[in-house]
């Protein structure tokens, strides 16, 4: 306690009373009496009081998270260097630390989103941040070039560079995301867009994907010390007007009807083809039979013919003969005519039933 205090109380303090009541009933106690050390640990209880109030007020110190930095600004200068996650102390009023995400983050260009475009945002180190990670905008509306409007979907994933989130901030400030992604990709998407028609972006979507994230890509590096990786550019959908699209489909329908027709005449094709070879093959097939058959045949009766002498014919002459003989006894009637020059007689002729035909006849 002080020491004026202390002589404060000296003063008030009354001396012997004679009248015997052992005061005037006016005695006032030090309340600070019997504290250990006196006046000197009322003080320090006093000045740490103080002190803790005095940090519960301005709160000189703060936690970076883990997928944050902070930034320190003295006296509204920004230090070059990011605090990262731990604890930070500062001097209140003359300094503060502003945490900044910089985890990734998507910005989805889309009208098919249903509540996302809702008015509810968290408050936090820019003053608004992307709900879960993920902003959604509206779709981009581009025209082709035939002046037509159609509307892209798109999602664009990227990063802050933590060592450039205080030149970020000292230079753009906390809208730095409209300003390096959401401006340039808008201005890509159109610039890209507007040289097809909108039958070809149909066709050559992935072509066109390969463009937009090429000059986004591009754009973004531009920026001074490169503060933002792109992470990934992704074209979900390209909404073309509906006549367009009407267009389109009866296109596609014709294709797909023509190359429908052209597989089946094909088809029909190769089988009137295989039923072809499968001819071809079965009569050359039979062909080759006949001609191994004949072959055969014809070196069969080489063999006999070159088995054939004059005796081995002579004794088959005369086995005909004998069977002629045999047959002249059952027939008398019958004919027979000798070939000339004595071969094997080939001609037999029963006239038996013409005798017998001509004695009916009579």
């Amino acid at each position: 306690m002080p020491a004026d205090m202390n002589d404060y109380f000296k003063k008030k303090k009354p001396s012997s009373n004679t009248n015997g009541n052992g005061g005037n009933g006016n005695n006032i106690e030090n309340p600070f009496k019997g504290m250990g050390g006196g006046g000197k640990s009322a003080s320090l209880l006093i000045i740490l009081v103080i002190i803790g109030f005095l940090i519960f007020t301005f709160k000189p110190f703060t936690i970076i998270n883990s997928g944050e930095v902070g930034i320190k600004v003295n006296m509204g200068k920004f230090e070059k260097e990011p605090l990262h996650a731990g604890l930070h102390f500062f001097i209140p009023v003359i300094q503060e630390v502003i945490p900044v995400n910089i985890k990734s983050r998507m910005i989805v260009y889309s009208n098919r989103t249903g509540g996302a475009f809702s008015d509810v945002q968290r408050k936090s180190y820019s003053g608004q941040e992307y709900e879960g990670g993920v902003k959604y905008n509206p779709a981009i509306t581009v025209k082709d070039k035939r002046n037509l409007n159609v509307s892209i979907d798109i999602a664009v994933q990227y990063q802050l560079k933590p060592a450039s989130a205080p030149q970020i901030f000292a230079t753009i400030g906390a809208g730095w995301e409209d300003k390096i992604i959401n401006s340039k990709v808008r201005k890509v998407v159109r610039n890209v867009l507007g040289q097809y028609s909108a039958e070809e972006m149909a066709e050559k979507r992935g072509e066109i994907n390969n463009l937009i994230e090429t000059n986004i890509r591009k754009e973004v590096d531009l920026q001074p010390n490169q503060p933002v990786t792109l992470l990934a550019v992704d074209l979900r959908n390209i909404n073309l007007p509906t006549q367009v699209q009407e267009q389109i489909n009866q296109v596609q329908m014709a294709k797909q009807k023509k190359q429908k027709a052209e597989i089946d005449a094909k088809s029909r094709a190769a089988t009137a083809e295989g039923i072809a070879a499968k001819n071809r093959i079965e009569a050359q097939g039979e062909a080759d039979k006949i001609r191994i058959k004949a072959q055969s045949q014809a070196k069969a009766n080489k063999l006999i013919s070159d088995s054939l002498t004059p005796a081995l014919l002579q004794l088959e002459q005369i086995k005909t003969q004998a069977q002629f003989n045999e047959a002249l006894r059952v027939n008398k009637d019958a004919q027979i005519f000798l070939t000339p020059g004595g071969a094997v007689p080939n001609i037999w002729v029963d006239a038996k039933g013409k005798q017998e035909k001509i004695s009916a006849q009579q």
